[in-house]
């Protein structure tokens, strides 16, 4: 199974038409087959020069040692034609090519007319006829012996043998040929098998992404053993469904809460409004109004928080600068007027990377709930400990029970007492600063207090100043 691609080019009225298909391993085994023709030819044509030039270096040496020494052996007459090495082919002529004396296989026919000249006495070469081709190698008889036995007329000697089988004919150009034609076809081969298995992790991802629908994001896709590029993949696209799976069930269980949610106090709108026009002498329009407006009032303040809930979980957020967290939670609490006392302790410098309004926001709400839910006071201290500005915001109330610690920053939960201290609540603001601590990389819990509810807030202070931050 391949992993295929399709181009397409726009064709009658504009409608696109498919051309054939070319898979990734079909074009890779065909990028390796010429790649692989191109370098084995390049070495076959420089081994087959290597061997010829080997065996004709060979021959020219055997040759050449026969007819020096042949000369040597009768220097005043002409020497005889006796060989016993596979150079068999020796003649001895004279200036006009006469054959004066040859071995039984040269024959009297001249092997060459090649007559080397006085500055250069030995000369190599390949004389070919319509029966043969013949590597030899000619020698001029030097020139003290040539004065002596023949007046100065030149003489020479030719010693050689018939070109190997494997040089004639082109049989080496052919056997290097089909080398080459079996080591592509191989290689291409290899690529064809290798990029296959290679490719097949991929054809299973390819299938398994074609099963996952929205209707059902729990399928993952097979994951290759090892840590190569396509395990990678596989691991990175589970972990981008297993996000996205999340996202969608909270999108769906967050659109069911906020119906739910928006659903009773329009029904409610809707039941008086309706009341008052069925019955108008019967129902008091001040009266309804009224809670008409305050009803309009509540899905206004829901619709909002979704909407700011919305865009943090969905909008890029703007870029942080550097804010003094300890300075802007003493400002903060010095600004509540409402409700009990707020004490504030803050020390050093507490700079952390944010959005000043959303953290705010953050420390605005969280204030505003204390002071809400407290008796006498409420506390807030804001120290370095651990690489965190830790920021603590303690009441002197009721407190929030250890199993709704979680629940109360759920979207539209709201416990009783809260729902008494504030009936036009949401239930959205606490919802909305986790996302925002989240988005600052922070955390914001709730953790044991001797009374009262105690939220601590953490983000992560600038590298600077989080060395000398002790707890």
């Amino acid at each position: 199974m391949d992993e295929v691609s399709k181009e397409e080019t726009p064709g009658e009225e504009g409608m696109p038409v498919q051309l054939r298909p070319y898979s990734i391993r079909a074009r890779f085994t065909l990028v390796t087959a010429i790649l692989s023709v191109i370098v084995f030819t390049a070495i076959g044509v420089g081994l087959d020069f290597a061997v010829r030039t080997r065996i004709q270096d060979g021959i020219y040496a055997d040759s050449q040692r026969l007819a020096t020494t042949w000369i040597d052996w009768e220097p005043y007459s002409a020497p005889q034609p006796v060989t016993t090495t596979r150079i068999d082919l020796l003649q001895f002529t004279d200036s006009h090519s006469r054959v004066l004396a040859a071995s039984k296989a040269a024959g009297h026919v001249p092997m060459s007319r090649l007559l080397p000249p006085e500055e250069d006495r030995i000369q190599h070469g390949t004389a070919c006829t319509p029966a043969r081709c013949v590597v030899f190698t000619v020698v001029r008889v030097p020139p003290l012996e040539t004065t002596v036995l023949w007046s100065g007329e030149p003489h020479f000697v030719y010693a050689g043998m018939v070109q190997p089988p494997i040089l004639s004919g082109h049989r080496l150009e052919w056997l290097t040929g089909l080398g080459i034609t079996l080591m592509s076809a191989f290689a291409a081969w290899v690529a064809w098998w290798v990029v296959g298995r290679t490719l097949r992790p991929v054809a299973e991802i390819r299938a398994r992404t074609a099963e996952i629908t929205v209707g059902d994001l729990s399928l993952r896709l097979p994951q290759p053993p090892g840590r190569d590029e396509i395990a990678q993949l596989a691991r990175t696209t589970n972990r981008t469904l297993a996000r996205l799976e999340e996202a969608v069930n909270q999108q769906r269980q967050f659109a069911s809460v906020v119906s739910h949610e928006l659903r009773s106090p329009v029904s409610g709108l809707y039941t008086r409004l309706e009341e008052a026009v069925l019955y108008p002498d019967e129902v008091d329009l001040r009266e309804t109004v009224a809670a008409a407006l305050s009803t309009t009032k509540r899905m206004h303040a829901i619709i909002n928080d979704i909407l700011v809930l919305a865009r943090l979980r969905t909008v890029v957020p703007a870029p942080h600068v550097p804010i003094d967290l300890g300075a802007l939670v003493a400002e903060e609490a010095a600004g509540q007027a409402n409700g009990p006392p707020v004490r504030t302790y803050t020390t050093g410098d507490l700079m952390v990377l944010g959005n000043r309004i959303q953290i705010i926001g953050v420390m605005n709400n969280l204030l505003v709930n204390a002071c809400r839910h407290a008796e006498t006071r409420v506390e807030v201290t804001a120290v370095g400990a651990g690489g965190y500005a830790v920021v603590n915001v303690t009441d002197d109330g009721a407190g929030i029970a250890l199993k709704d610690r979680e629940r109360v920053f759920e979207p539209f939960v709201r416990l009783d007492d809260g729902r008494r201290r504030d009936p036009g609540g949401s239930g959205l603001g606490l919802a909305i600063c986790r996302d925002i601590v989240s988005a600052h990389h922070g955390t914001l819990g709730i953790e044991d207090s001797p009374r009262g509810a105690r939220f601590v807030l953490r983000l992560p202070l600038l590298e600077a100043d989080r060395a000398p931050m002790h707890t």
